[in-house]
């Protein structure tokens, strides 16, 4: 079994040990009203999106989501929230040193980083971090964290994800040239990250978009080989129009977190299928470090 196999397995008790730890980090994330970036570079960028929405969405404050690289300067911030795996991403650090005196919390799976010896404060889960290149558990478990904090209940999440991984996959990878992830509000960051999985693990040519987008040109590319999946409640007129192009269509069962779980395991059976290692991706390493 790969390593991003066993890693996936894990995400319901990885979730369950990040949820039980948001409370003692309240004071290093953010209040309500507080005015909020969420920061991050891959994988980390898409769960900044989706818990900025999701936290304008419950009514805790305005949140913008930001790739390390791109944060506009001179924007006043009441906290800077860097979601960063290994804290050793360049982009991330250029950020944090650029950002100075300002108010800043790291979410990270490493302690003793350098973004954690940049960050005004830390949260660290460790039980979180992988073997593997391509991110899974910490990603999610960071998630899990931050949809605590703003009030969720992760119980039923983790019950949805304990029966993505027990399941069977709802289809055979191997049938698909081409992989759309759509998603609404807080899941458009999960419908990127699925996305991302697939290219990462598979070398798939997969997509993602707001789910009404869709239907503003995307949808021309769909086909018999076209495999697309919502990661939150579907659309049923969506739904309807793309399966009218002979395209296969999935998702809306389960918590959306748990279906990310289930297009992970999708990206290493297909990864297995072409012949690839899923923990060892082509061109990819665990952390972008810039020389």
């Amino acid at each position: 079994m790969s390593e991003i196999a066993r890693e996936i397995a894990t995400q319901p008790e990885c979730w369950r040990k990040a949820a039980e730890a948001a409370p003692t980090h309240a004071d290093a994330l953010p209040t309500p009203g507080a005015r909020v970036a969420v920061v991050g570079c891959g994988t980390s960028w898409f769960v900044a999106q989706s818990f900025g929405a999701l936290r304008e969405a419950t009514g805790q404050g305005e949140t913008d989501a930001f790739t390390a690289s791109e944060m506009p300067p001179g924007r006043a911030y009441d906290l800077v929230l860097v979601i960063t795996r290994s804290g050793t991403t360049t982009e991330v650090l250029r950020l944090l040193e650029t950002l100075g005196g300002s108010a800043t919390t790291v979410v990270t799976a490493v302690d003793g980083s350098p973004a954690t010896r940049s960050a005004g404060a830390t949260i660290t889960l460790p039980f979180a971090d992988e073997r593997s290149v391509v991110q899974t558990r910490s990603a999610t478990s960071a998630l899990a964290l931050l949809r605590a904090h703003v009030g969720g209940d992760l119980e039923p999440a983790i019950a949805d994800a304990e029966a993505a991984i027990a399941a069977p996959l709802p289809v055979d990878p191997a049938r698909f040239d081409h992989f759309v992830s759509l998603g609404r509000g807080w899941t458009v960051g999960l419908a990127n990250e699925a996305a991302l999985k697939l290219r990462e693990a598979a070398g798939a040519w997969a997509e993602s978009y707001p789910a009404m987008e869709f239907r503003h040109g995307p949808i021309s590319l769909a086909g018999p080989r076209s495999l697309v999946w919502t990661l939150g409640a579907p659309d049923p007129d969506l739904d309807r129009d793309v399966r009218a192009t002979g395209a296969t269509v999935l998702g809306g069962e389960l918590d959306p977190m748990a279906e990310l779980v289930l297009v992970q395991r999708t990206a290493v059976a297909l990864a297995e299928a072409r012949g690839l290692d899923p923990d060892k991706p082509r061109h990819l390493s665990r952390s972008v470090v810039l020389s």
